[in-house]
């Protein structure tokens, strides 16, 4: 099993001394300025990152309306221009670099023609798994929350749908248990249904917890401390033959730290 946290979680000293991975999560890094990588900042992290012994995954820019989200780097997969284009493809080109596990992508996002906007974004997911072959590396499509009507892909069959209408060796499934809790309104039996329809895909897993219900804050996805919330980890060993990376994405080393200790009970058979 390897354990992985999101770089918001602490420094990559702290998460060093926990864990085996960090997820280099692009749109928080202070990496962007007016959509414009700076490359001598990433410089200086990727020189500090090379000094410890850590797997990497990364998260490019997706689309969020919250003001703790940097708009220069909003990326709506099913909506994508030059600009969002080279932002992804700056993840692709990091991830080939450094080696890296996955990388991440967001669904689009849903408007007045719901099929429309999905043929969109698989049109353009075709486009960049053939950058991620050409780079040799593995996209991951997200599962989003339904509890957040606006996003594709919240349920498993629709990203199922997704992934094989793109049809790529480079694109599988980044399969987020936090979201999937929320789309399955709590209920463990669902989401046990949940991870065997997305098993066969999974390329990489997000885990963090929340109450299961909508909620003002973030529509409940509140990514809190795996075990302090209604999730239940024993599903993730439906996702059989899985050897990929188990990333927290969790705000804290204290909730690193409580998070590790629930994952490692939950997965205690690997």
């Amino acid at each position: 099993m390897i354990l992985g946290a999101s770089s918001f979680a602490g420094n990559f000293s702290e998460i060093a001394s926990e864990l085996d991975s960090v997820e280099l999560y692009m749109p928080k890094l202070g990496v962007y300025r007016e959509s414009v990588l700076q490359k001598d900042i990433l410089d200086a992290i990727l020189d500090e990152l090379s000094t410890l012994d850590l797997k990497t995954s990364l998260h490019a820019p997706y689309f969020a309306d919250v003001p703790t989200y940097p708009k220069d780097v909003v990326v709506d997969t099913a909506s994508m221009g030059g600009r969002e284009f080279r932002l992804i493809r700056e993840s692709i080109e990091l991830a080939a670099k450094l080696g890296s596990n996955a990388i991440v992508l967001h669904p689009g996002r849903v408007g007045n023609d719901r099929e429309a906007c999905f043929n969109r974004m698989v049109s353009n997911l075709k486009i960049l798994a053939s950058d991620a072959e050409d780079s040799g590396v593995m996209l991951g499509l997200e599962n989003k929350e339904g509890t957040s009507t606006g996003n594709l892909c919240c349920d498993a069959n629709e990203l199922v749908r997704a992934v094989e209408e793109v049809n790529s060796d480079n694109l599988g499934a980044t399969f987020d248990i936090g979201h999937a809790n929320l789309t399955c309104a709590g209920d463990s039996t669902k989401l046990r249904e949940f991870a065997k329809t997305m098993a066969p895909y999974v390329i990489h897993v997000h885990v963090h917890d929340n109450g299961g219900v909508w909620t003002n804050d973030y529509d409940g996805d509140e990514h809190l401390a795996p075990g302090s919330g209604t999730v239940d980890y024993t599903v993730l060993n439906e996702l059989k033959g899985y050897n990929g990376i188990f990333n927290m994405e969790v705000f804290s080393i204290d909730d690193v730290r409580s998070g590790k200790a629930t994952m490692k009970k939950a997965l205690e058979i690997r």
